[in-house]
């Protein structure tokens, strides 16, 4: 754990908060307002943001992973992420959000929102499980049923959550 601390820039931790923050405020403003969005002030079980519908009682846990346009992989139409086993625990109400930031602009517009579930399947690296997902257009992966545009995702959370109130999750 040391070593993967120290191997990440001094400003990951802030652009990953930003991002956090900049997803929670986007959907609650392209819901109008129908959903809520909480943040945890300390990331240690993989639950970075929980959303709720407003007037609700389910609720949807997420754990942001984000890529900035600036990465050589995002300029190539790719996207990669790793989320650590330790605090990885897959149930229906757990969503892995990965998200590719365009720097220049302070927005987003791809993203996948991806099951805990079905994360849980893929193939692991080092102990971490490996989200490798093309952002080109046409491109056939099987994170392709799970992306979203910005504009999408608060509509698709939105269902989820009915979902989880229906199933008592």
């Amino acid at each position: 754990m040391p070593d993967e601390y120290l191997s990440k820039s001094p400003d990951a931790g802030r652009m990953g908060k930003a991002v956090e923050h900049l997803v929670a405020a986007s959907c609650i403003i392209s819901s109008g307002a129908r959903l809520n969005v909480s943040t945890a002030m300390v990331d240690d079980e993989g639950v970075d943001l929980v959303f709720h519908r407003r007037g609700g009682s389910a609720t949807l846990a997420v754990q942001v992973k984000s890529r900035l346009s600036t990465s050589k992989r995002v300029q190539s139409g790719g996207f990669v992420a790793f989320v650590r086993r330790q605090t990885f625990r897959p149930r229906p109400d757990l969503y892995m959000l990965f998200v590719a930031v365009d720097v220049p602009t302070g927005t987003y517009d791809t993203v996948w929102l991806v099951p805990s579930e079905a994360l849980a399947s893929t193939g692991q690296s080092g102990g971490k499980l490996r989200f490798a997902a093309s952002m080109k257009i046409g491109t056939k992966n099987k994170w392709v049923p799970f992306q979203l545009t910005r504009a999408e995702l608060p509509e698709r959370i939105l269902v989820l959550l009915d979902e989880l109130e229906v199933s008592g999750d």
